[in-house]
């Protein structure tokens, strides 16, 4: 290289203004997505979900999103069917037409509460007593948002060998705020009585001795038992990551640790069967047992290196900050450059007017208002805003908050213990 041409250079920049830059730079390069998937059946009531080419705006591909979800359905199969058909459509109802790519994702997680709702509300009404967990991925760019009800699990291995938690467990067995919500709705949490008096197994709400909190379906229990689902969504940084979802079958068997470590550095299609092969190997067959392995790769790169040993000291104060400030010394400066998320929102609560927040669309042209959860057109006098009551002082406002129709309404009441229970459904 000559002293002209090495003069010429541009001058070398910090390496956390570099990243920076990536991570700043709305102009970058989408990443690919790869996924595989295994199963093995023990009852037959898991389902999935692959869709890796749906468009925000039809017919631009510069719109596309890709959607992975597991359904782990019990009691029957027809609850995971139900959801795997309509979950989607019910979720992208609830998002504004005509909004910005950011705006979109502002939106995803309100939307993603009226659509677990709204699928539930659907479910009821065809009177079957089957129900299923659901954990749901949307992936857009770098962002990705997972909703969750029951105890199926999604879990990120960004770079930088950081493993983490993308939903919370709803099993009555190990979340005590769920155990506390249900009796306060006025269900009754405790274990199976058999002959002697003696408690055997997990906890259990009665009636119908469901042993999770959350649920899609379940029309023969409580209505305590909610289909509001834990929303958490992260921006990767340009490294990418690798997200394992999948249903209890895997994580009964396998930590979240050792579920990652089992696959680095393969293709995503084999990862998934052997995480499969890993739980088999561990504890037999003893449930259904599905894996998505979803790799969000670099465009520049044909798979995901190998992730070093986690660090973690210092990786696990960069992960997951809020607002975080990713170039504080020269350390962390090193570290971040393979192993940064951000984390952009986590709701969990299981109360509706938490989620659905306060503001309610009205049709200018007709007058109407579209029920939050539902997205019907309502007129004013056939709905309630969801933070009202059943009755007005005339000094109330009974318009705070979104509006909810009459049959959304008593939903919202049910599900928080305000009617008796739904009436039990014969075979």
């Amino acid at each position: 290289m000559s002293q002209v041409e090495v003069s010429r250079k541009p001058p070398a920049l910090p390496l956390a203004t570099l990243i920076g830059r990536e991570l700043r730079n709305e102009k970058v390069e989408k990443p690919f997505v790869k996924y595989g998937q295994a199963a093995l059946a023990k009852k037959g009531e898991d389902y999935f979900l692959i869709k890796p080419d749906c468009q925000r705006v039809p017919g631009n591909l510069a719109t596309s999103f890709s959607v992975f979800a597991i359904m782990d359905g019990h009691n029957g199969i027809s609850a995971a069917i139900f959801v795997k058909e309509n979950l989607l459509d019910n979720v992208l109802s609830a998002i504004p037409q005509d909004v910005s790519k950011d705006e979109w994702l502002q939106a995803l997680p309100r939307a993603l509460v009226a659509g677990f709702v709204k699928t539930d509300i659907e479910f009821q009404q065809r009177g079957e007593t089957s129900g299923t967990t659901v954990t749901f991925v949307l992936i857009d760019g770098w962002t990705v948002t997972v909703a969750s009800v029951g105890d199926s699990r999604c879990i990120l291995d960004a770079q930088g060998g950081v493993v983490s938690l993308l939903t919370v467990d709803h099993r009555l067995e190990e979340n005590v705020e769920e155990r506390e919500r249900v009796t306060a709705s006025g269900g009754e949490v405790g274990r199976l009585n058999v002959f002697g008096g003696n408690e055997v197994g997990p906890l259990r709400c009665w009636p119908g001795g469901l042993c999770l909190s959350r649920s899609i379906g379940d029309t023969d229990v409580g209505e305590y038992i909610v289909p509001i689902p834990h929303v958490k969504q992260v921006k990767l940084s340009n490294a990418g990551g690798r997200l394992i979802i999948a249903s209890d079958g895997i994580w009964d068997a396998l930590s979240s640790d050792v579920a990652a470590k089992s696959c680095r550095g393969l293709p995503a299609e084999l990862a998934a069967k052997l995480v499969v092969k890993e739980a088999l190997r561990s504890r037999g067959l003893k449930d259904d047992t599905t894996c998505l392995v979803v790799d969000i790769i670099p465009y520049d790169r044909p798979i995901l290196p190998p992730t070093p040993r986690k660090k973690q000291n210092v990786l696990s104060s960069l992960l997951f900050g809020k607002k975080p400030n990713y170039f504080t010394n020269k350390t962390t400066n090193k570290l971040s450059a393979v192993g940064v998320v951000e984390e952009l929102f986590e709701e969990g609560s299981a109360m509706l007017a938490e989620r659905l927040g306060k503001d309610f669309p009205l049709n200018a042209n007709s007058g109407l208002y579209r029920c939050a959860v539902c997205q019907v057109d309502q007129a004013p006098s056939d709905g309630l805003s969801v933070n009202s009551g059943p009755f007005f002082s005339p000094g109330s406002k009974p318009w705070e908050g979104p509006f909810l129709c009459a049959n959304c309404r008593r939903k919202k009441d049910a599900m928080e213990g305000r009617r008796p229970n739904r009436p039990k459904v014969s075979a």
